[in-house]
């Protein structure tokens, strides 16, 4: 099976997705959230830096609960970032 590649939206999703986790996080270590949530720190940080954009709902909800989130306001978040505009890259 072939996998479609991720659309634009998708993408950002996971960005967004990342952040929201990250700030979330605060000063709390990846090593801390990842063990809490069950998942390793390298899967975390993927994660966080939107390398894997959709990962498995049930990891989004360990994640959501480590960090102190449910998954309405993580959700909430996301949207809320979708509605503002990308920032554009400079290339040089």
């Amino acid at each position: 099976m072939v996998r479609e590649p991720l659309t634009e939206h998708e993408l950002r999703r996971g960005e967004l997705l990342g952040q929201a986790l990250r700030d979330a996080r605060g000063e709390r270590s990846m090593v801390e959230i990842a063990a809490t949530a069950g998942i390793s720190t390298e899967t975390l940080r993927k994660i966080e830096k939107g390398r894997i954009p959709t990962p498995a709902f049930f990891t989004v909800a360990a994640l959501a609960d480590a960090v102190g989130l449910s998954l309405d306001e993580l959700r909430r978040i996301i949207l809320a970032g979708q509605a503002q505009p990308r920032h554009q890259r400079i290339s040089a």
